[in-house]
């Protein structure tokens, strides 16, 4: 009993803090939301990815996720948020979408808090 007192105390003083970083909590978010992870459609840095092709009244066809690593911010929520043929509804909260976001533009992030940090 005294073992797991001691460990439930020192877990609440040492994991206080986060159990885990913003970037493995955005990289799971995007490879797995609820199901079906985004880079399975959208490539794992959101370029873009073929699904599948098919023929359709003999034309060959392909069914592509669209490149997402560029879209503004105003764009990637309302699509998100938005029924789009061929693309699962999630029902993600702002700070998840927000999070995604983060994901496919962390470089972008680091690089403008980097320069922020130096300017001062």
């Amino acid at each position: 009993m005294k073992v797991l007192l001691t460990l439930f105390i020192a877990l609440q003083v040492y994991g206080a803090t986060s159990f885990i970083t913003k970037e493995e909590y955005a990289a799971g978010l995007y490879h797995n939301p609820r199901g079906i992870g985004c880079q399975m459609c959208h490539g794992e840095l959101g370029e873009g990815r073929k699904i599948a092709t098919y023929k359709e009244e003999g034309e060959r066809k392909v069914f592509q996720g669209s490149p997402i690593n560029h879209t503004a911010f105003a764009d990637f929520y309302h699509r998100v948020n938005s029924k789009i043929i061929g693309m699962p509804r999630y029902y993600l909260t702002d700070t998840e979408i927000q999070t995604l976001y983060y994901y496919l533009h962390r470089e972008e992030f680091r690089r403008a808090a980097s320069k922020h940090i130096k300017s001062k």
